[in-house]
Formats: structure tokens, sequence, C-alpha cells
């Protein structure tokens, strides 16, 4: 039986499209590994692996496609900090939000690094998986992964023979996956990502140190937060009236200590604060049109004082949103905190809340096409570049999509514009100019992903190679 072999060679457009990347490694070999490699990525076979693409595709094979991840010198962060300079001039129609969240890497052995029994959100169960850290730019047109690290579990990280067998840096050490969060959006911010907001799940809306890390860094954000997450309203604390100064000490028996602000206004669970809310202030929101029509929810806000660490006071006041469903119709009520989106109103912030679907769907692309979760090495430096690898050709595939020659699915607009002004993607592929980035309005009633009418987003690929036979 004839062995498989790519339907094409190398492919002029993606040839083009990695020129800006292929700088980053020196010898040809090695460059030519990088095509083969993205290629592979890009083919339409059922596994990704390094051994699997080396006998698929023409001109290379699985040894030179491994060595090109673990041997050849080349930084992955340098590539992803390339990647994302291109990204902005090329995908961004103006400040969007990013979108922190992880996925479970499924895996059988123990040596993989990083690997340990520990919860996956996409498994739905704690099982015996990696889990990946990932930052995703979402704006009114485009959307991209930015970057992705994985989580060290501190039975790794304090663990030498483990690290030296996985090729752990020295300087990697045990981190949250909220602390592993703000080091990516530190970086992107350095790469110029234009960020208007942090979006994340309930999974970094109930990590303190995460959110404290995003006030102080003055950056806006909406986060899940579970049902049992205090808070405090915001009228009960603006009404207190300021800390009493304890009795004279009488010489007997403990003395009486200073009523501090959480002994005088106490904490309640975001679900029982919402509940008591009166049914006028359940407002009915449709923030985007799904394959099925419009998506419909039931959802109040409540100002409110987010609760620190053991029910501590704190400074911080935002928006506690919940959401419902409509009477009659199933499904579970979900709870969010919004701080520094005072400009938003409700259905704003519950357009913001929604774009993690976008996450969820480039996981699914990113496994079912792009073979994520194919990656067989074991090395720390393996596997961070084979994620750098995978959102590259993810990024070549959304600006092939944007800028080929099958126009993209958008509402009606004048000739030359985009819809709400927005300006229309040039044609040609690989992208030659910047589009010219479009800023928010201050004081804009409207959701960062808000257009006046329907996401113009279609998650359709374009492009998938065939392997013949």
């Amino acid at each position: 039986m004839a062995t498989p072999k790519a339907g094409l060679g190398p492919l002029d457009d993606l040839q083009k499209f990695l020129e800006p990347f292929v700088g980053l490694v020196r010898r040809a070999a090695s460059r030519e590994a990088m095509e083969r490699y993205t290629t592979g990525l890009l083919a339409d076979m059922p596994r990704k692996t390094a051994s699997d693409m080396g006998r698929a595709l023409p001109g290379t094979n699985g040894q030179r496609l491994q060595e090109f991840l673990t041997r050849t010198a080349w930084d992955s962060r340098s590539m992803d900090r390339l990647r994302v300079q291109h990204m902005v001039a090329h995908a961004s129609v103006g400040e969007g939000v990013q979108v922190i969240d992880d996925t479970g890497l499924p895996k059988k052995g123990s040596h993989s690094v990083g690997v340990a029994r520990q919860y996956s959100g996409t498994l739905g169960r704690v099982d015996n998986c990696q889990v990946l850290v990932t930052s995703h730019y979402v704006d009114r047109v485009f959307d991209w992964p930015i970057a992705g690290r994985v989580y060290l579990p501190e039975s790794w990280a304090h663990d030498r023979q483990r690290r030296q067998r996985a090729q752990v840096p020295k300087e990697e050490r045990f981190r949250t996956k909220g602390e592993i969060a703000l080091e990516l959006i530190d970086a992107e911010l350095e790469a110029g990502v234009p960020t208007r907001a942090v979006v994340a799940d309930a999974g970094y809306g109930d990590q303190p140190p995460f959110l404290n890390g995003l006030e102080s860094r003055e950056l806006p954000y909406l986060v899940g937060v579970a049902a049992s997450v205090r808070f405090r309203r915001a009228e009960e604390v603006d009404q207190d009236p300021g800390t009493e100064a304890p009795a004279p000490y009488q010489g007997r028996g403990r003395p009486r200590r200073v009523r501090r602000l959480e002994d005088r206004v106490h904490s309640s669970a975001a679900g029982d604060l919402l509940d008591t809310l009166p049914e006028e202030s359940w407002q009915v929101i449709a923030w985007r049109e799904g394959t099925k029509g419009a998506l419909v929810k039931q959802a109040a806000r409540l100002r409110v004082y987010r609760a620190g660490y053991r029910g501590a006071a704190t400074t911080t006041q935002g928006w506690l949103m919940g959401e419902r469903p409509l009477p009659g119709h199933q499904g579970d009520s979900k709870y969010y905190f919004a701080w520094g989106l005072d400009a938003l109103e409700l259905d704003g912030l519950l357009e913001v809340a929604h774009c993690r679907w976008i996450v969820e769907r480039f996981y699914q692309d990113a496994k079912g096409e792009l073979g994520l979760d194919d990656y067989e090495g074991r090395l720390w430096q393996g596997l961070h570049r084979h994620v750098a690898l995978v959102m590259l050709a993810h990024c070549y595939l959304t600006l092939r999509r944007s800028y080929g020659d099958e126009p993209p699915r958008a509402p009606p607009a004048p000739p030359g514009q985009a819809p709400d002004g927005l300006p229309a993607p040039v044609r040609g592929f690989p992208p030659t100019g910047p589009r010219q980035p479009r800023r928010f309005e201050e004081g804009s009633s409207r959701g960062a992903l808000s257009t006046g009418g329907p996401v113009i987003h279609d998650w359709a690929w374009s492009t998938t190679f065939k392997v013949t036979k």
C-alpha cells in the first residue's frame, strides 16, 4: 500500500504567510521544517503527531519534525510575540477584550510535562491530563489566539527529577493559573494587544489575587462567579456610619475591639443577593443571533463591593450581574462580576460576558482540526513550541478567511465599508497593509462586541488540505 502523502507540496500562500517568522531560525533546513510542520497541522489527517505528519508529508520525516520541536534553536515566546504583532496590524479593528481560559489535554502516562490527575473543565472531571492556560483576543470583527502556557502542578514544581527529565527551565516555579494568566496578559500588553477589558470564567473569578492583579494594572474585567461568592450591597456600605470607638476599658475582662466594616455590614452570597431583587429588575435581553434564532435570557444587576479573603472588606465596587432562562425554558442561572465597565448598560455587559463562547469554539477547532492535543513529546520546550505552531496555523486560517478569495460573510454594508463604519478588509492574501483600528467611544452604552446587528463572525474553516493515497 502506498504511503499517504499530502495532496500538495508547499503551499504558496502559506509560505508567504510564514515569511515574517522564518527569521526565528537560522538554518534553511529548520525553515523547511517550520513550513512542513505547519502544513501538517493544516492537513486532513486523523492525528497530528510529528511521526504521523512525517509519514504523510513529502520532503520531511518524523525525526526532522521532532528535532525542530526539541533541538533546533528558536524561541516559542518570540514566535508568539511576532505573531501577535502581525495579527494586531492585520486582524484588529479596535480595542477588543482578552479572554482568559484553560483547557485539558488528556494523557495516559505520567512523564509528559505537567501531567497529573487534576480537574479539567474541558473533560468536566478530574482526570490524567495536562492543563493549558490560554489567552484569546476578541473584537467586533476578529478573534485569534494570543498565547498558551502549561500549568505546572505543585507535585511537578517541587520534584527535581521530574523537572530535569522534562527539561523544565530552572526559573519556572509553581504558579497558580491566575498568576500564569497575569503573566500572559503582561506579555500581551507589551506586544501591543489593544485591550479594552479581560474576560474569564468562574475558575478565575473566584481567585481574589487574580482580580487584585487586574485592578492594580487598571484593566477592567468581567468574570464569572459561583453563586456562593460573597459581596456586600454598595448601598449598605456607602450608608455605613464608619468605625466607632469602643467604650473605655474598665479594667475587667477582655477589652472590646473596634467593630470593622465587615462586622457591621455582612456579606451575602451572589445568588442570594440577586434573588432578592424585585421581578421588574430582570430584563429580557437578546445578545446575539444564533443558528436557531436570537439568544435570549433574563438579566439583572446590582451595585456591590467585592469581598476579600475570609470576607474582608475591600474598596472594589462594581456590578454583580445574573442571568437566568426565560420562564418556561430550561437552563441554569449564571453570575458575573464586572469592574471598571460602568459605561456599559446591562445588555452591553451581558454581551461581553458571552464572548467566552468564542474560546470554546477555538478549543474545538484547534483540537479537532489542528492537532492541539496530539503532541506526544514529554518536554516543556516541545509542548510550548507545538502550541505556538498550532496558534500560528490558526492565525493563518483566520487571515485567509478574512483576506482570501472568498468574501467573509457579514451583514450588508455600503461599498468599501464593513458594517457600522468599520474598514473593509483589503482583498488578497497574505494582507499587505494594516487595518485602521477603531477605538471605543467614551461613554458608549454598548458592549465591546456590539455592532448594532449580528456579530461579524464566521467559524467555517475555509482551508483544509486533503491527504491522498
